[in-house]
């Protein structure tokens, strides 16, 4: 699925990128209003992402263009504001959703998928590897019969490591996917969670393991039947 987030906040841009492509979506960014329309012209995006407040043009006047053009990309728009009437003026010009700064990455990515639904794409319920299967719903961790739920941040280390497993997932990744760029997080604070989980996998007898790179990160493996034993 291809994305493109136009956002002059250029740290604010580039955090957005980094959450969507760590999904697997292909993201284009302009950092005003001009190139932002030039670029939803072209008509290949499944979502735009459009902040009101920009250079050149302001988002409401890129919106009204791309639905004058017959585009019907689905437009989520972002704003410092929080009026009723400036969601109303947005949602007029032809924006399918409205959020307000400051927003969750979990917020975005929802609204991303229920617009995608909209447009009848498959959205995947849950990740499975080895004996366990994660409901990405419900953030239950699932092993047979058994099953235990998890908190937020243990939930999205999971589902990172889920989501990775034929690579390397580093404390620095972590910290940054699940805390944020601008949190105090150090690599305590994922040892951690990382000790929740491992506990997690055991009191559901998960055939899964946690391994723990020396100064690399965290992969997830399935067990051999020596461990097991």
């Amino acid at each position: 699925m291809q994305i493109l987030v136009v956002e002059d906040e250029k740290r604010l841009a580039d955090a957005l990128a980094q959450i969507l492509i760590e999904k697997k979506y292909m993201v284009d960014i302009a950092n005003d209003g001009a190139d932002g329309l030039d670029y939803a012209l072209s008509g290949i995006y499944d979502v735009i992402i459009l902040d009101v407040m920009l250079p050149k043009l302001n988002g409401l006047q890129v919106v009204s263009e791309i639905r004058k053009n017959k585009i019907d990309t689905p437009v989520l728009m972002l704003t410092a504001k929080d009026q009723i009437s400036d969601k109303v003026q947005g949602l007029d010009a032809g924006a399918d959703d409205y959020m307000t700064k400051p927003f969750s990455p979990d917020e975005l990515l929802a609204r991303i998928r229920a617009l995608t639904r909209r447009q009848g794409e498959v959205v995947l319920d849950e990740l499975e590897f080895g004996s366990i299967k994660l409901n990405l719903s419900s953030c239950d961790l699932v092993c047979n019969e058994n099953s235990v739920h998890l908190n937020f941040k243990e939930f999205e280390i999971m589902k990172i490591l889920m989501q990775n497993t034929s690579i390397v997932t580093t404390k620095d990744d972590l910290i940054v996917k699940v805390w944020g760029y601008d949190s105090n997080a150090v690599d305590n604070n994922v040892e951690v969670y990382i000790s929740f989980l491992r506990k997690k996998l055991e009191f559901i007898g998960a055939d899964v393991e946690i391994l723990s790179l020396r100064k690399i990160g965290y992969r997830l493996e399935v067990k051999t039947d020596d461990k097991k034993a």
